[in-house]
């Protein structure tokens, strides 16, 4: 349950980022790319994320935390970069300023609708 809760609140913050960010684009079957974006970013976020925090652990440390916001975006733009090519989902970022901007709303909105459901998830 709190596993499909939680890619509930992913899919449903790829939906704000889309319709706030310019750079962020859905093609024609849109709730299913936001579903299928949804996973692809967890699994990003699982496997290739805790690695570009190690190799850059000594930025993250001088920036005291806030390169840890590039690397939000730079998996952004490479879990739709992945579902692009691999997958055929239409879930665009043209750039790294807009899955900057994109991964700063998702991290917004999940942290937001987390508080609000989080009896639910715990």
């Amino acid at each position: 349950m709190k596993l499909l809760l939680r890619w509930i609140i992913t899919t449903l913050s790829l939906f704000v980022a889309a319709e706030l960010v310019p750079g962020i684009r859905v093609g024609h079957d849109a709730w299913a790319a936001f579903a299928v974006m949804a996973i692809i970013l967890g699994l990003v976020n699982a496997i290739i994320r805790p690695i570009l925090k190690l190799l850059s652990c000594p930025l993250i440390i001088l920036t005291l935390g806030l390169f840890s916001l590039v690397i939000n975006g730079v998996t952004l733009w490479l879990a739709s970069a992945i579902a692009v090519d691999w997958f055929h989902v239409g879930f665009y970022v043209d750039g790294f300023l807009p899955a900057f901007l994109g991964a700063i709303i998702v991290s917004l909105v999940s942290v937001v609708l987390t508080a609000i459901l989080r009896d639910e998830l715990n």
